[in-house]
């Protein structure tokens, strides 16, 4: 009677594992999105804004750099959602990794704090480097056309 109840038991634990498995790499394969989604947004900023410097070069016409400051700000402010939103994400893989039952929820509503948590994505040090960088290159150019 005690080995068949222990084979239930090491059997529920098995499945509890393959369970919380499964939750994890659900949660791992969003935030894995998130990088993917800011990488090809950080390809976007640079491929648009190089293109628009050729053709302020191309046509002396500085308009075209006053113009690549929009993208850069719009690609920063989208940049900024996904590094926001990867880490809640990061913050629900850490909860399931902790949780005693599998409930397959992915929300993030419990650990959303809105507005600052989305400003200290946008101002974080990855963030502000790259785009400041960008931006610094505009007000070079600027300066010389």
């Amino acid at each position: 009677m005690k080995d068949n109840e222990d084979s239930l038991y090491e059997l529920q634990q098995l499945q509890k594992n393959s369970k919380m498995e499964k939750h994890l790499e659900f949660a791992q394969g969003v935030i894995n999105r998130m990088g993917q989604n800011s990488f090809l947004i950080k390809g976007w900023a640079v491929t648009l804004v190089s293109a628009l410097f050729a053709l302020a070069a191309n046509d002396t016409n500085p308009r075209f750099v006053i113009i690549a400051y929009f993208p850069v700000v719009v690609f920063w402010l989208l940049d900024s959602y996904y590094l926001y939103q990867e880490r809640l994400f990061r913050k629900v893989y850490d909860h399931v990794r902790l949780q005693l039952i599998v409930d397959y929820s992915l929300s993030t509503q419990n650990f959303d704090k809105g507005f600052p948590d989305w400003a200290k994505a946008a101002f974080s040090k990855t963030i502000v480097s790259f785009y400041g960088i960008i931006i610094l290159s505009l007000i070079i150019v600027m300066a010389f056309i």
